[in-house]
């Protein structure tokens, strides 16, 4: 047939049929017909007539379409792609008698193949028999043998059909056959959530989970998927997780994730309850209150993470993790005391005795963190630097002390040696530091502090070339950093080149560093008064309104921002008097609704801002504590 159509000189393809409408069917005939006597070019030309009837099924040419679908059908009735597409287009005529004739056909042929069942009671359904279609859906269910493709493939039938409901039968057949209620676990729980039946939903999650690869942190994500922060949903998967932990009470899995549920709904005092329980129940060393004091800490609730951190204290000193949670607490007392801007000297005072005893009773610990906290606490609230000095000179000495400990600590001291004017001693262990770690982030920061040293002493063309490199840096804090810095010198060299208003802001800002305020205030009133329309005045105003927060001084403080906005604001420190009014209102006077209106126009104003993402995320946070 093929040679024939060659010879007469006419070309063979689809689009020949599509010309020769009157031989449509003749044609297509004939290629059926002679298959036999032309495998390879047959089936050449019943892809070719698949993608045609394809073709004309999207055109909506059902017709053309059908005949193509009857007779390719004809030829192979087993042939799947066939039978489905086939099907599908009778269907979208909504030739519903034609179609159950084939589906009925077709399930005659497989009578023991339930996907075949499925789609009669399709064609039942979409002519509105739906009497008759789930009986015929009830039928294809008895046909299950519990093989997962077979069960999946009825599943996603019925969610086509919309019919979530034969989608769980499935399921719940196959869970049956197989005799293994968790295989199907998840899957089914979605149906369920989607189903309206939450109660099920979360039976399921809470029954499975002990026996599912990802174990507890797998049952909470699905959880929080299908829960969300609904009260009466969390209130509904909470009473199934106490009947759980009622049925099997020494199952920890159980406990963990009650313990989670009571996080999530912010009651943390009944999650310590339960983490206290279970820490007696087990006779456990107290890890469970540790872990939990720490994600406590993280979520800035202190008193329960110090009354967690108690509990293990309370067990006495012989126990492996007395230390552990002592320094755990000193931490916690730490983070209290700097995000308190009213503390107190006592409350100073008893804190550098606790380090102090810590240090004396465990000095293993004299290179870890408690370390470092403890100088922190001694250079920058205490007012004693000698004595941060002191501690990390012996740290550093420590021959357990371990390299990134080293490194870390030596930036550390060289922070303290610029609050005690030693600059260059400063910039001498910079530079060591710099040395050992050239490809870490510790080096990174170590040339930046080098650079801002440089920046002090008024030496900006050195200062300017580290800054350019660091701007680069994969740390996105040192990146910013850089960039400001980079940004003051480049916008406050003036045309003239006098440098001196710039040297002396850079020394009132070595001033500051080293706490030396009234010092550093006098300065930048000098520079004001010198030279009063100078670019840097809106940087001065930055600096007076940094110290006033430090001093408590907020009415000041939002003055000077306002200056900066009102007569600034197009300029580089626009947005940063925005950002920061918001963040007094929102930290210092605990005034969230003022904090919320300045983060909004900080997002009006400057869209392009490196605060925009803060503030947004700011924004989300307030608007969950609603």
């Amino acid at each position: 047939m093929l040679k024939i159509l060659k010879s007469s000189g006419i070309r063979f393809s689809l689009f020949t049929f599509e010309k020769m409408k009157f031989a449509h069917k003749y044609f297509i005939a004939i290629i059926i017909i002679t298959g036999s006597f032309m495998a390879p070019s047959l089936l050449f030309a019943q892809e070719d007539l698949l993608s045609q009837a394809q073709v004309y099924t999207i055109q909506k040419n059902y017709d053309k379409a059908l005949d193509i679908y009857q007779l390719l059908y004809d030829k192979n009735p087993l042939n799947k792609e066939v039978y489905s597409a086939y099907l599908k287009t009778l269907l979208d005529k909504k030739d519903y008698k034609q179609a159950q004739k084939l589906a009925e056909k077709q399930a005659g042929l497989q009578p023991r193949n339930p996907l075949f069942i499925l789609d009669l009671g399709r064609v039942y359904l979409m002519s509105g028999k739906e009497k008759k279609a789930e009986e015929t859906f009830d039928a294809a269910l008895s046909l299950m043998t519990g093989d997962d493709m077979t069960t999946v493939n009825m599943v996603n039938a019925f969610i086509v059909m919309q019919r979530e409901d034969y989608a769980i039968k499935t399921y719940e057949r196959a869970i049956e056959l197989l005799h293994n209620p968790f295989i199907y676990a998840n899957a089914l729980a979605r149906l369920y959530a989607k189903n309206n039946e939450m109660d099920k939903a979360v039976a399921i999650i809470v029954e499975a989970g002990p026996h599912q690869m990802g174990g507890t942190d797998d049952t909470k994500s699905l959880l929080l998927e299908l829960l969300g922060n609904d009260p009466k949903k969390l209130q509904e998967a909470q009473k199934a997780i106490i009947k759980k932990i009622n049925e099997n009470p020494t199952n920890v899995f159980y406990s963990d994730l009650l313990t989670w549920f009571y996080t999530q709904k912010d009651d943390w005092n009944g999650a310590l309850v339960q983490i206290k329980a279970i820490d007696r129940r087990n006779k456990e060393n107290g890890q469970r209150l540790l872990s939990f004091a720490q994600l406590a800490t993280k979520e800035k609730k202190y008193d329960v993470a110090t009354d967690a951190l108690n509990s293990i204290l309370e067990k006495g000193k012989q126990e492996p993790l007395y230390a552990a949670a002592s320094a755990q607490k000193l931490n916690v007392s730490m983070i209290k005391l700097e995000e308190d801007y009213n503390f107190k000297k006592e409350d100073l005072a008893a804190l550098e005795k606790e380090y102090d005893q810590y240090l004396t009773d465990f000095p293993q610990y004299y290179t870890s963190e408690t370390l470092l906290q403890y100088a922190t606490l001694e250079a920058q609230y205490a007012n004693n630097a000698d004595k941060a000095i002191e501690l990390l000179e012996k740290a550093i000495a420590q021959p357990a002390a371990n390299r990134n400990f080293v490194g870390t600590a030596k930036l550390q001291l060289g922070d303290y040696y610029v609050l005690q004017g030693k600059v260059w001693d400063a910039s001498l262990i910079y530079s060591q530091v710099d040395k050992t770690f050239k490809e870490d982030i510790l080096g990174e920061e170590a040339r930046f502090r080098n650079a801002k040293l440089a920046y002090y002493r008024g030496d900006f063309e050195w200062a300017q070339g580290q800054l350019d490199v660091l701007k680069a840096s994969t740390s996105e804090l040192i990146a910013n950093d850089a960039l400001y810095l980079s940004v003051l010198i480049t916008e406050n060299i003036p045309p003239d080149s006098n440098l001196v208003p710039l040297r002396q802001f850079a020394n009132a800002d070595l001033l500051l560093f080293q706490n030396k305020d009234k010092e550093a205030l006098q300065v930048l009133d000098s520079i004001s008064t010198a030279y009063p329309q100078h670019p840097l005045n809106d940087d001065i105003l930055m600096q007076r309104a940094a110290i006033a927060v430090k001093h408590r001084e907020y009415e000041k403080a939002l003055g000077f921002y306002k200056t900066v906005s009102d007569k600034y604001g197009d300029d580089v420190l626009g947005d940063d008097a925005l950002y920061k009014t918001a963040e007094l209102y929102e930290r210092y006077l605990k005034q969230p609704a003022d904090a919320k209106r300045y983060y909004e126009e900080l997002i009006i104003k400057y869209p392009g801002s490196t605060y925009v993402q803060i503030a947004r995320r700011k924004l989300s946070e307030q608007t969950q504590a609603l």
